[in-house]
């Protein structure tokens, strides 16, 4: 009987554990640690600042999941992950492994810029905490308006949500007849509009230098912050942006008990995986979604990371998952399914508005990509959401 570990309890790890116990069956002893009880719908906290979502609505309790489908849950953090004795330490308690799956998911780097972290004015739609902070600062904005920025620092993997909150905030501001008294800045590390970490889409910035303008935002691209106060983001530029209110999109880095681990990360905590999402020195380690190291292979003027959520997520954990069932049942070829060039699926809201991005390939060279915008309805993120609710209540991962 194999003893297989999972840590980490939302998108990759979620779909790891089901998708072992589902192939597997019950012969052998899986184990899911993750430090929250809930799984959280991330791509809805762009929401939840504006009151059309409650955290509630977009979380599902984990243990009655996972525990139907007879998986162990173990709601703790793992401290240290001792690779070569394959022994994971929770607390002061091990235990032991046979095939490990890292799927941790991000820790955000908060204090990146001189003056930006949780206690500044500026705010966060990250987790849970900072997206509720938001709503906070949002309901005492609306009753004294005024200059808005919103905007991403450098080395950030998330400009896709710092899009969708500014034509949301904006929308909203429409909607509450205080948008004449709202001057919006955006400003991003792209060396162009739509670049989103992946090296733009077919009509991405096409679209997108058409919407700013037309909703009256103004924004700068190749922007470096250099420091923080509690009036102006000031760019390395030189340029002060004064706001009353702001939102930036951090960069994160991997989970602590990676960097906390000996010989397991790279520099930023990151699992350096092969296309089998095995780790390169442990092959009996598997890194997914986030937590897999994917490198840049292009340059910009101000750097930008690579976004690793989503499609790309669910699909890196059903590879790895596919490969531990193979080496469990003794077979050596594995599937080979390189991040890079996964499919890129994407709904982006944008208020009353949507674009929907598909791609043959996360990044480029690419043979086919395209942004197809619905200038009318803003459902279908809405559905989306709800569908994926019902995957992960129902528990069923093989969905895509």
């Amino acid at each position: 009987m194999a003893k297989i570990i999972v840590i980490g309890g939302n998108f990759a790890g979620l779909t790891s554990a089901l998708e072992l116990r589902r192939k597997l069956g019950h012969g052998h002893k899986i184990i899911m640690f993750s430090k929250s009880p809930d799984f959280l719908f991330v791509p809805s906290l762009i929401w939840v600042p504006f009151g059309k979502r409650q955290v509630k609505d977009i979380t599902v309790p984990l243990e009655p999941l996972v525990s139907k489908a007879g998986v162990q849950f173990i709601c703790h953090e793992i401290t240290e992950i001792l690779a070569k004795d394959r022994v994971v330490r929770c607390r002061d308690k091990d235990f032991e492994y046979d095939y490990l799956i890292i799927a941790t998911g991000p820790e955000w780097i908060f204090d990146q810029i001189t003056g930006l972290s949780l206690n500044s004015n500026v705010s966060f739609i990250v987790t849970p905490e900072t997206a509720l902070e938001t709503r906070k600062r949002w309901l005492k904005f609306i009753k004294d308006p005024g200059s808005v920025v919103i905007g991403v620092t450098q080395g950030s993997q998330c400009t896709g949500p710092a899009y969708e909150f500014l034509f949301n905030f904006e929308k909203r501001c429409r909607d509450l007849g205080i948008r004449k008294k709202v001057d919006i800045t955006f400003f991003t590390p792209e060396p162009f509009l739509g670049h989103l970490g992946i090296g733009g889409i077919t009509g991405s910035n096409f679209i997108l230098k058409k919407l700013l303008p037309m909703f009256r935002i103004k924004y700068i691209t190749n922007a470096e912050i250099h420091e923080v106060s509690g009036e102006n983001i000031v760019l390395k530029s030189g340029q002060r942006i004064p706001y009353k209110f702001s939102m930036i999109m951090p960069m994160f880095r991997g989970a602590n008990v990676v960097s906390d681990s000996i010989d397991l990360g790279t520099k930023d905590a990151f699992i350096p995986v092969n296309n089998t999402y095995q780790h390169k020195q442990y092959p009996n380690i598997f890194g997914v979604g986030i937590a897999a190291d994917l490198p840049i292979k292009f340059r910009t003027p101000v750097p930008i990371g690579v976004p690793k959520t989503g499609y790309a997520a669910d699909e890196s954990a059903k590879t790895a998952t596919e490969n531990i069932v193979r080496l469990i049942n003794g077979k050596t070829k594995l599937e080979t399914k390189p991040m890079s060039k996964i499919p890129e699926l994407c709904i982006m809201d944008a208020g009353d508005k949507e674009m929907l991005s598909i791609t043959d390939s996360l990044l480029k060279p690419r043979k086919f990509s395209i942004v197809l915008p619905n200038p009318f309805y803003d459902i279908s993120k809405l559905m989306f959401e709800k569908y994926y609710l019902w995957k992960v209540r129902h528990g069923y991962s093989w969905l895509p």
